[in-house]
């Protein structure tokens, strides 16, 4: 097998094939990961390095950045970006250039799956198009489908195996061929009637995220205002056996998926004259959490007869969840940003991040150095902003130790530790 793109879906992806018992070729454009994978090194936090020793100390996983040799796997994944334009339009520079390098390549008996998300038709408009430039013909020469990753990063009990995996052909050979594949290291599988229906479910399932972290978050402003708290209400509403389904509010939203795969939904219904204004809404409340968060920051720092311009600012987690090293769409880097260009002084500490990378909403903060969490550390602060809750964090002693905390995870009010300062739900 071939797998295109060995980032937080394909690396996953690839492991799982090679501990199924296939061989797996990786193709990747970025030498430093080709070179860290042929080391047997992990540049994913909770990918085990054991895990890249055994594939490829077997042999088994072999890495390469030669997109020439795409002739020789029998089945080809495709697991690149798809992110956003500036102008939220879907941006498929990465799946043209892949299916431009598959096709100089391609010959006849090849299967090839695209398992990035993508708008409905895709698969069998953009890449089937391209893909017969080569002179094969798709369900004669060749077979595609579409089956998109459902990875969560960091989550451990639920794993590529064990996630059902959606599978749809362009035709009923190409979905049964995808499915055959799958099944061989993945427990369950669920075959869809088209490539187009598998495109849209992924879609639903995030947009059913979206729109439901925007609903809560929301409710989280209202609540304030009327001085109840959001952690009650939900962990009350929680004990609802029906009807309910918990998800919890946040500095804004993050990750590959949630702040990116609506528009692509919202970008293909406003080519067929179709107005989507609820997922433009839960996007327009989503994209505004951070401005909530500084908002809360500048009052509390006012109370304390402080202006945000020159105040020390501490931000907890540039992670976009908590316990992985995912920066992608973080609204920490909003936030940070932000503050920065109020006048504040800001560091950050995460764990899993000692040095920021590049991001794309905000690449000039690459470079930021993690701060060692000390109790001098948070004494020095002027506040001290919870943007993402890891566990390894030391809580008690934020508690004891900062004289404001800005809450946005609820994480504090777990604390029984007594509270040194003033502590404020964002």
């Amino acid at each position: 097998m071939g797998v295109i793109g060995l980032g937080y879906v394909g690396l996953p992806l690839a492991l799982s094939v090679v501990e199924g018992g296939f061989s797996v070729l990786g193709f990747d454009n970025d030498r430093s990961k080709v070179d860290a994978l042929a080391a047997g090194r992990s540049y994913i936090s909770h990918i085990e390095a054991n895990r890249l020793l055994a594939a490829a100390g077997g042999k088994r996983l072999q890495v390469t950045t030669d997109f020439s040799r795409l002739a020789e796997p029998d089945v080809i994944a495709i697991c690149v970006p798809t992110p956003l334009t500036p102008q939220r339009e879907p941006d498929m520079r990465f799946v043209v250039a892949t299916a431009e390098a598959i096709r100089d390549a391609l010959r006849a008996g090849q299967l090839v799956i695209l398992e990035s998300t993508t708008y409905p038709g895709t698969t069998d408009g953009l890449l089937r198009a391209t893909l017969e430039q080569s002179g094969l013909q798709a369900g004669a020469d060749f077979f595609l489908a579409f089956s998109p990753e459902r990875e969560d990063p960091g989550r451990q009990d639920l794993t590529t195996r064990t996630i059902p995996k959606l599978v749809g052909g362009i035709d009923p050979v190409s979905g049964d061929l995808a499915e055959a594949f799958y099944r061989a290291f993945v427990d369950t599988i669920v075959p869809v009637a088209s490539a187009r229906t598998a495109e849209a479910s992924k879609l639903t399932e995030n947009i059913f995220r979206a729109v439901n972290i925007a609903l809560v978050n929301e409710l989280k402003i209202v609540y304030d205002r009327l001085g109840i708290d959001i952690w009650n209400v939900l962990d009350a509403a929680e004990s609802k056996p029906f009807g309910f389904m918990r998800f919890n509010p946040g500095p804004g939203w993050g990750g590959h998926c949630v702040p990116i795969d609506p528009f692509y939904l919202t970008w293909k219904a406003r080519e067929i004259g179709v107005a989507t204004r609820f997922i433009e809404l839960a996007g327009e409340v989503n994209v505004k959490m951070p401005d909530y968060v500084i908002e809360k920051l500048t009052a509390a720092l006012k109370d304390q007869g402080k202006a945000l311009q020159g105040s020390r600012i501490l931000l907890l987690g540039m992670a976009y969840k908590k316990n992985v090293d995912d920066t992608r769409e973080s609204p920490a880097f909003e936030i940070l940003s932000r503050l920065l260009g109020r006048g504040a002084t800001v560091a950050y500490h995460d764990p899993f991040i000692p040095v920021a990378g590049k991001v794309r909403r905000h690449p000039e903060l690459a470079g930021l150095s993690s701060l060692e969490l000390t109790p001098e550390t948070v004494k020095a602060q002027d506040a001290v902003v919870i943007v993402t809750d890891h566990d390894a964090v030391d809580y008690a002693m934020l508690a004891e130790s900062a004289s404001l905390v800005i809450d946005t995870r609820g994480v504090m009010r777990k604390s029984a530790a007594h509270h040194a300062g003033r502590v404020v739900q964002a």
